[in-house]
């Protein structure tokens, strides 16, 4: 183990649940596929900001029918998972995906994670080592640097942040409903856009609020150059939530051994607007 890399212990509390070493109960779904049919790979998904496992179920099911092993988990403060009131620091969210890692002793993994998922992805990749993940797919991250800073000009300004923040203590609901049709895409249905509504307003908005200090101020611009793993990156060109020009094209710059695919047309929810073409690209990388 490189002097960078963290032990973490952690056991299956109960059904569906692992338990880390700091008492959070991090709730977890596992679809393996019928012994016969399996192909010995298998996917951990990191579901994006606001949102728990659920959220890749269009992934998830035909992938499973395919023949991989399927993993998704809430992040803590998100849908059944603990909501411990701290621990939403890169680190210890990066700590919280190796013990799903370590409870159930995966290996040769693809890791995928949407949106902030993938920073915590690459963040348990430099903090924990590659020893049990064979591929990383990051899926409209918020890689490498969101905030506007001195030498990351083109970034995202604070002020976005504090008006966000603002809505979130105030009127939640109301920016879920004004946002929720630009981050699912026009073609989506009401009841789609309905649904991660329902999820989002699940979410602990202390989890909200501090998750969100965590990914304004994430700086992985350094981490990326260190990651070891052959890597995927997708991302729609309609993104309003992580500009494709300030987030995917410069990550796949900075991995060494990175392949970009751009979503024509497609908003930040890629996983809902462009659900079986994401699903086949996540499928056809985690078979190579």
């Amino acid at each position: 183990m490189s002097a960078n890399q963290h032990r973490v212990h952690a056991e299956i509390a109960r059904p569906n649940y692992i338990a880390t070493s700091g008492g959070v109960e991090l709730f977890y779904r596992d679809w393996q596929p019928e012994a016969t049919h399996g192909n010995g790979k298998t996917i951990v998904f990191v579901p994006s900001y606001s949102l728990p496992g659920d959220m890749w179920a269009y992934q998830m099911l035909p992938l499973a029918r395919q023949g991989f092993r399927c993993i998704a988990y809430d992040r803590r403060g998100h849908g059944r998972s603990s909501d411990p009131g701290t621990g939403y620091d890169y680190d210890t969210l990066a700590d919280d995906l190796a013990a799903v890692m370590n409870a159930l002793d995966l290996s040769n993994v693809t890791l995928a994670g949407y949106s902030m998922g993938g920073a915590e992805a690459v963040r348990y990749l430099t903090r924990h080592g590659s020893a049990r993940v064979a591929r990383l797919a990051l899926i409209a991250s918020t890689l490498p640097m969101l905030a506007k800073t001195p030498d990351n000009p083109d970034g995202i300004d604070r002020a976005y942040v504090d008006a966000f923040q603002h809505d979130l203590m105030t009127d939640y609901p109301k920016w879920l409903a004004d946002n929720a049709r630009p981050f699912a895409g026009p073609d989506a249905s009401q009841a789609m856009i309905d649904w991660i509504r329902k999820m989002a307003l699940r979410t602990s908005h202390q989890a909200l609020f501090a998750c969100n200090e965590t990914v304004s101020s994430g700086d992985f611009r350094d981490e990326l150059r260190d990651i070891d793993v052959p890597t995927l990156i997708v991302q729609g060109d309609r993104d309003v939530s992580n500009p494709l020009e300030l987030t995917s094209q410069r990550t796949a710059r900075l991995i060494p051994n990175a392949r970009l695919v751009v979503y024509e047309g497609a908003p930040h929810g890629v996983f809902l607007s462009d659900a079986a073409r994401l699903t086949a690209d996540i499928g056809a990388f985690a078979s190579a």
